[in-house]
């Protein structure tokens, strides 16, 4: 019985060749720094947009796990004395985790001095990692409104006007930064993924 071929993979992206992600990442130089949270189930999934941003994004890191210690954060949040913002949205005060208040959103600084904290996982996996990590509860929280619609056709949305990481947070940086870095590029770049990933999926009937 012939064996099946071995998979082959980019040594850069670390996705297989003929998903590639190195056509699609788009170099910005953000001004506002970006942290992402990446929750363990996303890191090999094929349709996650985070890794992408940050291949993307100059000015940013990824760190993987669903529980992070608590000096883990404290050093992360205190470095370089930045104001840190977690984009997430609202949680209502009924929630059935019993989350700790986010802080109320200060008046901020210049984009240089902020840190954006990311939550890459799906609806579910995000709140969970928010209710394991107290000291991202707290933190003053950057909400998207009146964005356009997603071009994430690759994956249920679980909410309406649910987006992918990619696209919140370079709407998040959009605003935060006044404009002044053009992420157009990025968000036309994404969704050339989009279409090649539809590319290897079964069609609708």
């Amino acid at each position: 019985m012939p064996t099946k071929p071995e998979r082959r993979y980019c040594a850069h992206c670390q996705r297989p060749l003929r998903t590639c992600l190195c056509p699609w990442v788009t170099p910005l130089t953000n001004l506002t720094e970006v942290v992402i949270l990446q929750h363990p189930l996303e890191t090999h999934n094929a349709k996650n947009t985070a890794r992408l941003l940050h291949m993307s994004l100059h000015n940013s890191e990824t760190f993987e796990g669903e529980q992070f210690a608590d000096d883990f954060l404290a050093t992360l949040l205190s470095r370089e004395s930045k104001t840190n913002l977690l984009l997430y949205p609202p949680t209502p005060a009924e929630d059935s985790l019993q989350l700790l208040a986010p802080a109320p959103l200060p008046a901020l600084p210049p984009p240089e001095q902020i840190r954006l904290i990311v939550i890459d996982g799906t609806w579910r996996k995000s709140r969970k990692m928010l209710y394991l990590n107290p000291p991202l509860q707290g933190l003053p929280r950057v909400s998207l409104a009146d964005c356009p619609p997603s071009a994430y056709a690759i994956r249920k949305a679980q909410k309406d006007n649910q987006l992918s990481t990619l696209e919140a947070s370079c709407y998040a940086l959009q605003q935060l930064e006044n404009s002044r870095v053009d992420y157009a590029p990025l968000l036309a770049a994404f969704e050339g993924f989009v279409r090649q990933q539809q590319a290897f999926m079964p069609p609708r009937h």
